[in-house]
């Protein structure tokens, strides 16, 4: 029994000194700084400074250097990873640093045994969100041997961070390689800090800068940002706590802008239903963003609902649009008079005197109405633009209808 306890602990010791090697090497690589580990004993087990394994650290001595202390557990075996000041002129947070530690503790220690784990994750999610896997019983199946909860309804959340990651350059040598990856888990990292670490988000690397959360959209998991949600009880609309999603959206871009100092861009996915429709919340949010990108520029927070005629003009899906069409006009669905108001002021030329003869109401009380119709849809007929929205909304939903 004696001769066993001895060599599970050699084997518990072994497997922590090669996780600490894992951890210092990743550590020392994002934050270029130099990077130990210490044992229970306080004995160095891993190092960026090789002179320095095998030694006892001396707290004391180095202790003007501490940047960030964060404690390592793997079965019985405890210890710390000590990070010293970064000797790089670029800062990073210590907040940051901190996520950005765990996450690397997190990957070396749980993934000890399946060191491509990361990467697979990666890949199912990229496929998933691209409509390579159409079979929900291997998505299910999948998910589970990656330990993937996708039961809570979701919507895709796009970060694009391309012009923070990918830096233009026509160097595609390692060392290059090595500064994206770097950067992309900065993203990574302040995305993760910014949600607190919670189960009901799934943030994935899809390559090129970008970096897809695969959000709870459901009011319980959206926390303050549904607070006072209209919509928040009927998850079966497509426009579901949308505002909350882009609450939570513009939020997480002050963050990003906050950690990188870069210009970064979010687009906002509709939640569909069913595990094929986080394809579909994926291609809104890809939308939003190629969209918003073309019209509007980078460093801003996209939705379809707020692409004005773009998103009339620039989606090619039908139903996108009709559905579009729809959400805008929702809140005149109980207010038969509003419709008939705005729809004869646009058979009138949007003439304010003719339409208030053909109506048989003041001038006074025409102006009333569409007041109200410009407070419950955010668009007004008066204005051009959104006449022009207006007009092709009820024009797609009469196509619906018919």
């Amino acid at each position: 029994m004696h001769r066993e306890l001895t060599g599970r602990s050699f084997v518990n010791t072994a497997q922590f000194n090669r996780v600490a090697r894992v951890v210092t090497s990743k550590i020392t690589e994002l934050l270029y700084a130099q990077v130990l580990v210490t044992n229970r004993d306080n004995v160095v087990v891993a190092s960026s400074e090789f002179n320095q394994i095998g030694k006892i650290f001396n707290r004391i001595e180095r202790q003007e250097n501490n940047y960030l202390r964060v404690p390592l557990h793997l079965k019985t075996e405890v210890g710390e990873v000590i990070v010293e000041k970064p000797f790089n002129c670029e800062a990073i947070s210590p907040r940051l640093a901190k996520v950005l530690v765990e996450l690397v503790i997190n990957q070396a220690t749980v993934l000890n045994h399946r060191p491509n784990q990361q990467a697979l994750k990666n890949q199912f999610i990229y496929d998933l969100l691209h409509g390579q896997i159409v079979d929900e019983t291997e998505i299910l199946r999948q998910a589970k041997l990656l330990g993937l909860n996708l039961s809570p309804p979701r919507a895709v959340i796009l970060i694009d961070a391309a012009d923070y990651v990918i830096k233009p350059s026509g160097d595609n040598s390692e060392k290059v390689k090595i500064e994206r990856y770097r950067r992309t888990q900065l993203v990574i990292g302040s995305i993760v800090s910014f949600f607190h670490l919670p189960n009901d988000t799934i943030c994935a690397d899809l390559g090129g800068g970008e970096v897809a959360v695969l959000k709870a959209s459901d009011t319980k998991n959206l926390g303050s940002w549904a607070e006072n949600e209209k919509n928040a009880v009927s998850l079966s609309a497509l426009w579901a706590n949308l505002t909350a999603l882009k609450r939570a959206g513009n939020a997480l871009l002050m963050r990003l802008r906050s950690d990188t100092g870069a210009a970064i861009s979010i687009g906002i996915g509709r939640y569909h239903p069913g595990l094929l429709g986080l394809a579909r919340s994926y291609q809104d949010a890809r939308m939003a963003l190629s969209l918003g990108h073309r019209f509007n520029g980078h460093d801003r927070v996209y939705c379809l609902d707020l692409l004005g005629m773009a998103a009339f003009v620039g989606v090619a899906d039908e139903q996108t649009k009709v559905e579009l069409a729809t959400h805008l006009l929702s809140p005149l669905d109980c207010e038969p008079e509003l419709l008939k108001t705005v729809e004869t002021f646009f058979e009138n030329n949007c003439s304010p005197s003719a339409t208030a003869k053909q109506l048989s109401i003041h001038r006074n009380t025409l102006n009333y109405r569409l007041d109200k119709l410009a407070s419950l849809t955010g668009l007004d007929p008066r204005h051009f633009d959104d006449a022009v929205q207006i007009r092709l909304a009820l024009l797609l939903r009469q196509l619906q209808l018919n």
